[in-house]
């Protein structure tokens, strides 16, 4: 297999072998927790332990690096337009001004990139924590998962087979890829921008009508099975608790509860150190 693929892999980690059901109360709680907090010392935190479970977990930089490109783009082009619409936020969240630099409207001052800061660290320790849940956990499991949290099963394997057929579609277009550079097109960093648009639309056509011919395959095979006959179903790949599970699930309810504790001792969800 190509170790490229974005996906489940098995691994003989710890990660791995916890349920997929406390991976996804755990993932569930501390992105929560995380988000409404402003305590950028428990956000550093999170940081700092998101980064230790993607490194327990054996998941190597190559296998994730096109989304946390894409990820940190996104991030980035998101604080920008928050200095462009709302630079004055900061001062006004944070009750104070200390200005950097600028005059007027275009002030930019040390609340709004505190704020900011938070903000990215907000991206940043959510991250990991999606890669460690969708690297580790087996898609059929986590649906399993999902379906134990009140989600509608029907809606659980849909999700399954979102992940299960990830790594296809990557293989698809790789295939697909090589098959239309060797016919000439060329889709390589040589090549100019329109020669590179017509190549992709090259690979996306064919990429395209292959994923409907998949689904149309395992919509039909679904069917015949009488999928959603029932109103509840049982998972091949369901497991038991274990104490790793609990101590997950414990370890996870200790973080939340230090969050909580911090928004009592801050007086609300932030913490201001310009005070």
């Amino acid at each position: 297999m190509n170790n490229s693929l974005f996906g489940y892999k098995a691994r003989d980690t710890w990660m791995n072998q916890t349920t997929g059901t406390a991976k996804l109360v755990g993932f569930l709680a501390l992105t929560t927790v995380g988000m409404v907090s402003y305590d950028t010392r428990f956000l550093v935190a999170l940081v700092i332990l998101s980064f230790i479970l993607i490194k327990i977990s054996h998941i190597q930089y190559r296998e994730y690096a096109l989304l946390l490109k894409l990820v940190i783009f996104i991030g980035v082009l998101n604080l920008i337009m928050i200095t462009v619409l709302a630079p004055q936020y900061g001062a006004e969240l944070y009750g104070s001004k200390h200005v950097l630099f600028g005059s007027g409207y275009w002030t930019i001052t040390q609340e709004q990139l505190f704020y900011e800061l938070n903000l990215l660290l907000k991206y940043v320790f959510s991250f990991p924590l999606s890669i460690v849940l969708l690297f580790t956990t087996n898609p059929s499991e986590f649906a399993s998962g999902l379906n134990k949290i009140w989600v509608p099963y029907k809606v659980s394997y849909a999700v399954a087979l979102t992940l299960r057929y990830i790594p296809d579609v990557q293989s698809d277009y790789h295939t697909i890829s090589l098959a239309q550079q060797a016919r000439g097109y060329e889709i390589s960093k040589k090549a100019s921008l329109t020669k590179r648009m017509k190549g992709a639309v090259q690979i996306i056509l064919p990429l395209v009508f292959s994923s409907l011919d998949r689904i149309d395959t395992i919509s039909q095979a679904m069917e015949l099975r009488r999928f959603g006959r029932y109103n509840k179903r049982t998972w091949y790949q369901d497991q038991k608790f274990s104490g790793r599970d609990f101590g997950m699930i414990i370890g996870t309810l200790i973080i939340v509860a230090i969050g909580i504790l911090l928004v009592f001792q801050n007086g609300g969800r932030l913490w201001n150190p310009f005070n």
